[in-house]
């Protein structure tokens, strides 16, 4: 999944805080919901505008952050 089209983040919204594109849904927002055991189909009758390939990005998303190396 290439998250790059779902996620945005910019200084003027949310103070520049990952956000879905086109949305002020925060990705922490959705990766919590998941953290604690929502589904796709519940984050998408809480959040209408959130689509499938949204939530999967949000993964994605977290999943690259993960493997990000820092300097030792």
């Amino acid at each position: 999944m290439n998250w790059h089209g779902h996620i945005v983040s910019t200084p003027d919204v949310l103070k520049g805080t990952p956000r879905l594109k086109g949305t002020r849904i925060p990705v922490s927002l959705i990766l919590g919901y998941l953290a604690n055991g929502a589904t796709t189909d519940d984050l998408r009758r809480e959040f209408p505008d959130v689509t499938s390939e949204d939530v999967a990005a949000c993964l994605s998303y977290a999943r690259d952050l993960s493997e990000f190396e820092g300097a030792a």
